[in-house]
């Protein structure tokens, strides 16, 4: 068998370790480098302007639509049957700025009655209809 010899230094290392210097500039390089200013790029965003001339007309009042358990309707609290729902929707219709529809159906009124008027609203092409509390 090999015998180790066992060595002894009289005095102070000749050599620095160089790993633990090595470590630290790495680490503060990638700190260097992630905090340098990124130079932007410049990228062209069209925003959104604010109308210099916005409109002088109040918007129209909307029309209350109640529907009541029965299936019956009321425009703007005034009676009316399928027919003149028909021919109230019609007129709107015709209209250049339609106002909007604000059906409030009775809690305890079946869904049919709401999909008719939401069917009757389609077939006129109105597109402004808001639910409310019935």
């Amino acid at each position: 068998m090999a015998k180790l010899k066992k060595v002894e230094h009289a005095g102070p290392m000749n050599e620095i370790n160089v790993t633990p210097l090595v470590d630290v500039l790495l680490v503060l390089l990638i700190i260097f480098m992630i905090t340098a200013p990124i130079p932007a790029l410049k990228i062209k965003v069209d925003l959104p302007q604010p109308n210099p001339n916005p409109p002088t007309t109040k918007p129209l009042d909307p029309i209350h639509l109640r529907i009541d358990r029965a299936g019956s309707f009321y425009w703007n609290d005034v009676p009316v049957d399928d027919q003149g729902l028909q021919a109230q929707l019609a007129v709107i219709a015709q209209q250049k700025e339609q106002p909007e529809i604000q059906i409030g159906p009775d809690d305890a009124a079946a869904y049919k009655y709401v999909a008719h008027v939401l069917a009757a609203a389609k077939t006129y092409d109105l597109v402004k209809i808001g639910f409310a509390g019935g």
